[in-house]
């Protein structure tokens, strides 16, 4: 195993926000989904995981940094310096002393064989030799979560569309927009976060659902609202109109003299709800007049006003 910091391309001095950009950037580039038939791009980000392991855990990095582990996260064993062949291993060049160890352990019978052989490789090794179980295998760690953000239509919404994420772990994944999504909603979608350590499960993408503005429409929960506007001579007539909704145009008719205002609910012309129904269309009625002078409207309008203040 390379030197993890090399690995990265990052210095020792290089702070947690720095080695967690160097590994998503690299993960992102040698991930398989994106090289398939690349068996060096998959070796690469096999050494890009197991360099982030070492340098994305604070312990393991300053355990790394001082020697009492490798770039695989295995202690290190540089043996017994001074340890002669004198049995005991004392005197004589500052031999290593087991016997004055295992008093300072509890004494020579405390705990056991087993336990004070433990002892000693965990004095020896630190920490890093107890984190391996005492074996040199490190344990099994779950991935890192990572969270994302989606931007959506109300058209996506209404028609369920599947759509494609690139998350922050590297992957790339095609993901339904599910029924009953709110703006502000927090996904999750398992074993799509950062690899785990030493063959433990990844972690877990935490995908935010973010709805994109639509000038058409303001949403009420699984309701939407919209605005219709009727010509003057609709709204004194009656008659049919069209209404704009998220699967396309639809025909309304409207009783005579409608005012500005009054309210036409489209059932089911909403959002989708997780039982799988949908939400209704709340059209509320604006009547127009014409873009450009009438005689004979501005006439009548003369005539009624002129009755009403007589009346």
């Amino acid at each position: 195993m390379r030197n993890p910091y090399d690995v990265l391309g990052v210095s020792r001095s290089a702070d947690e926000a720095e080695i967690k950009k160097a590994f998503r950037k690299l993960a992102k580039a040698y991930h398989p989904d994106r090289n398939k038939n690349d068996a060096k791009a998959q070796d690469r980000f096999s050494e890009v995981n197991q360099a982030y392991e070492i340098l994305g855990d604070a312990k393991k990095r300053e355990q790394f940094d001082r020697g009492a582990i490798d770039g695989d996260g295995k202690p290190r064993f540089t043996g017994f310096e001074g340890f002669g062949a004198g049995g005991a291993g004392r005197g004589g060049g500052g031999g290593f002393d087991f016997e004055s160890m295992a008093r300072a352990r509890g004494g020579a019978g405390g705990g056991g064989a087993g336990g004070f052989g433990e002892d000693i490789f965990s004095h020896l090794f630190g920490e890093a030799f107890r984190s391996a179980g005492g074996a040199g295998r490190a344990a099994p760690q779950k991935g890192e979560d990572v969270a994302a953000e989606l931007t959506v239509t109300l058209d996506q919404v209404a028609n369920e569309t599947k759509l494609r994420l690139n998350l922050p772990s590297g992957r790339e994944v095609d993901a339904v927009v599910p029924k009953g999504v709110v703006d502000g909603q927090v996904i999750r979608l398992r074993g799509l976060g950062y690899p785990g350590a030493n063959g433990a499960e990844p972690g877990d993408a935490l995908l935010t659902i973010r709805f994109a503005p639509d000038s058409r429409f303001e949403i009420e929960g699984s309701d939407l609202r919209t605005t219709a506007e009727v010509p003057l001579e609709d709204a004194v007539l009656g008659g049919p109109i069209r209404i704009q909704t998220l699967t396309g145009a639809v025909e309304m008719k409207i009783p005579p003299m409608t005012s500005s205002g009054r309210v036409f609910r489209l059932r089911g012309k909403g959002l989708p709800k997780k039982d799988g129904t949908k939400g209704d269309l709340l059209a509320t009625v604006a009547v127009t007049l014409p873009a450009n002078a009438d005689e004979a409207l501005t006439e009548f309008a003369r005539k009624r006003r002129a009755a009403a203040a007589t009346s």
